[in-house]
């Protein structure tokens, strides 16, 4: 397919770079027709969906933190509540206590272990 180029004269002879003029003419028939992809247009849209992906994934960790974060202040209450509520009854266990009585808490149940040990 070689195109020649034509002088004012009319006379025809090919140029220095008609070579990449026929490769552009073939790429660009070849695009229109469907028949090749151009490679930046399906770089673009691998991006866009690796950029969709992203974003997703992100939304996700977005929200597993926010739901962790509640988690540990509900946690936290929970354990102040647990807290209070062992004071409150130590001391009604030491105002309660006869003269004389010895109150050292409470016992540990048989069987049962501190946690961690052996």
């Amino acid at each position: 397919m070689a195109t020649l180029k034509t002088l004012r004269d009319g006379t025809s002879r090919p140029g220095p770079y008609q070579h990449l003029a026929e490769e552009f003419t073939a790429r660009l028939q070849a695009l229109q027709a469907g028949e090749i992809v151009d490679p930046r247009a399906a770089q673009l849209e691998r991006l866009k969906k690796e950029n969709a992906e992203l974003r997703d994934r992100v939304a996700r960790r977005d929200r597993e933190l926010a739901e962790l974060a509640e988690f540990r202040v509900l946690a936290i209450s929970r354990l102040a509540a647990q807290h209070d509520e062992s004071e409150r009854l130590r001391s009604l266990l030491t105002r309660h206590a006869e003269p004389g009585d010895v109150v050292t808490g409470f016992a540990p149940r048989a069987g049962d272990a501190p946690f961690g040990s052996s």
